[in-house]
């Protein structure tokens, strides 16, 4: 049996006096689709930022491939510092997409795919281009290579973040609400990519509120209240049966979208 992907242990995150993230035990299976969902709040995208260590945890561990990421936890509970550079090869392996796309708005398409290649990873320009084109290529973007940010829709622009997120080669992928700020029509381009992306295989972990999108593409659901996993499971057993009333009052806040009938 392969190792997690991304296995979370005993996971707490507290901002000042607020406990945001309480005791936390979550696997992502090796290429597939797990989904966090709930109510805003609940401490969704603080999980997914503790995953791509953009947050340290307060407590716990978070091991990525088997290999621990941060911090290690000694038998007394005493927290240690894993080594920057083993910290940065762990979290090289890890791409994230967030709600906001965060492009420079004075490069291209090309090259804001393109820029940390030439600049992180010493890429020659040449190579970093042709590797950034084939990203842009993958979203449907080849021919808007050459368009800045103020001349892209905002799916467009969000399908260049996610190119260039791609393009680094991550071995998993972790979505923030990609569509939060995209009108429907707009989000569906961007769900195609993420659809594209599943169908290949991809680890990925989604925060969203696109139930349809969980429903159908999602592997593993998981819903959060109040910092807490509430219940973890296939979408099958989450969208036809929930087995948890505060999961079934969130159900019914979202399912008139349609998601009950899509399985």
């Amino acid at each position: 049996m392969s190792l997690p992907a991304i296995a979370v242990r005993n996971l707490v995150k507290t901002f000042g006096n607020t406990t945001v993230l309480q005791n936390i035990d979550i696997e992502i299976p090796q290429g597939q689709v797990s989904c966090l969902i709930g109510p805003s709040g609940s401490g969704k995208s603080t999980l997914l930022r503790c995953m791509a260590f953009l947050e340290e945890a307060t407590s716990g561990t978070i091991t990525v491939n088997g290999e621990v990421l941060g911090f290690t936890e000694n038998a007394q509970g005493m927290r240690e510092r894993i080594a920057p550079a083993a910290n940065r090869a762990i979290r090289a392996q890890i791409g994230m997409v967030f709600q906001q796309f965060n492009l420079w708005p004075h490069m291209t398409a090309l090259g804001n795919v393109s820029e940390a290649l030439k600049t992180v990873h010493k890429m020659s320009r040449k190579d970093a281009e042709e590797r950034a084109m084939a990203q842009l290529v993958k979203v449907g973007l080849e021919s808007r290579a050459g368009h800045y940010p103020s001349q892209l829709s905002g799916g467009q622009q969000q399908r260049v973040a996610i190119a260039r997120a791609l393009a680094l080669k991550p071995k998993i992928m972790l979505f923030d609400e990609p569509t939060s700020s995209l009108d429907p029509e707009l989000t569906g381009e961007v769900l195609n990519v993420m659809r594209d992306l599943a169908a290949e295989g991809m680890t990925m972990v989604v925060v969203s509120h696109e139930i349809g999108f969980a429903a159908t593409v999602g592997q593993q659901i998981a819903f959060l209240d109040h910092g807490r996993i509430v219940f973890t499971g296939p979408p099958q057993e989450v969208f036809r049966k929930p087995r948890n009333a505060r999961l079934e009052q969130f159900l019914d806040t979202y399912l008139d979208r349609g998601a009950s009938m899509l399985l």
